[in-house]
């Protein structure tokens, strides 16, 4: 089915409601100002500008509209690496998955996986998704539930205790984090079955074959349509909403530690990091800072030199 993404100007708006007015359709999707049902094409316009198009007839449409709009970025003019995607991958349907916390002393790991189908991309931009890199985290807390309920997803969290078991146990994070993805890849796909996407995205940590030998253990592997590119958040909406999620559970998870603690634990691993650590390890002892951080991490033994 094909799938073309026209921006329009508020004139043009107008001669395209009168142009469609027999063909009208009831649409309350939120940021759908009009919509209509051509036997061959559906079309829907957005309070954004965007006039999409869907169907057999769909170029033939939006030939009368305008220039179609490039809705495909190359992944060299943003500086990305990874796999060559397909001509207009930003309009096709997309099961993303990005992740959130490796950096961070305290706290998770969280992964998201989201499934966007073409029909929901302009909603999340309407709901307010873009590279989380450009969002702030109360701004991200506050759209979450709004993403969580437009799409089939799955959210991941790799709680301390886990994640420093695993670890002793010779888990690289990469590893972890491969088999995060791969279970909230699995996950998503099982929720939206018969549906599929039409490609996977993955937003790159590690190359196909590292990869794929992280989870060279495993029963069960997505394999199928699965492309890995870095700054993937800015290929396709899925995985900025995936990513948007991801952080989300994050900062929900540092609360609840947060509260446990009887402090607003700091995120990163800075020096102040270093300092909060030591502070918690002279009033509550090391079992318990072990059990809030990523025990591993170099800050451990930074925090043990100033308690």
């Amino acid at each position: 089915m094909a799938n073309i993404v026209l921006s329009i100007s508020t004139n043009i708006q107008k001669e395209v409601m009168a142009y469609y007015a027999s063909h009208f359709i009831e649409r309350k999707a939120p940021g759908v100002i009009f919509a209509a049902k051509l036997p061959d094409t559906a079309i829907t316009m957005y309070k954004s500008g965007k006039l999409m198009f869907q169907g057999g007839g769909a170029e033939r449409e939006a030939a009368r509209w305008g220039t179609v709009e490039k809705t495909a970025t190359p992944l060299s003019t943003i500086g990305a690496k990874g796999d060559v995607l397909p001509n207009n991958f930003a309009t096709m349907s997309v099961l993303g998955s990005d992740e959130t916390g490796t950096g961070d002393y305290f706290g998770p790991i969280t992964v998201a996986a989201v499934y966007v189908p073409t029909s929901k991309i302009e909603l999340m931009n309407e709901l307010g998704v873009k590279d989380s890199k450009m969002l702030t985290d109360d701004y991200m807390r506050k759209i979450a539930p709004d993403l969580r309920a437009a799409c089939v997803h799955s959210v991941l969290v790799l709680r301390n205790e886990k994640y420093n078991n695993l670890q002793a146990k010779g888990y690289s994070q990469g590893k972890m984090k491969a088999m995060m993805h791969n279970r909230a890849l699995q996950n998503t796909l099982s929720k939206m079955a018969p549906e599929k996407p039409e490609f996977i995205l993955i937003d790159q940590f590690a190359e196909r074959g590292v990869y794929y030998n992280y989870l060279k253990n495993e029963r069960d592997l997505v394999q199928e349509n699965v492309y890995f590119s870095t700054k993937a958040e800015q290929l396709h909406v899925a995985v900025a909403t995936a990513s948007i999620l991801a952080r989300a559970a994050f900062l929900k998870e540092m609360d609840r530690l947060s509260d446990i603690t009887g402090l607003t634990l700091m995120k990163g691993a800075s020096n102040k990091v270093d300092v909060q650590a030591a502070r918690i390890w002279c009033n509550q002892g090391e079992e318990f800072l072990r059990s809030i951080t990523k025990w591993h991490f170099a800050n451990t033994d930074k925090a043990r030199k100033m308690k």
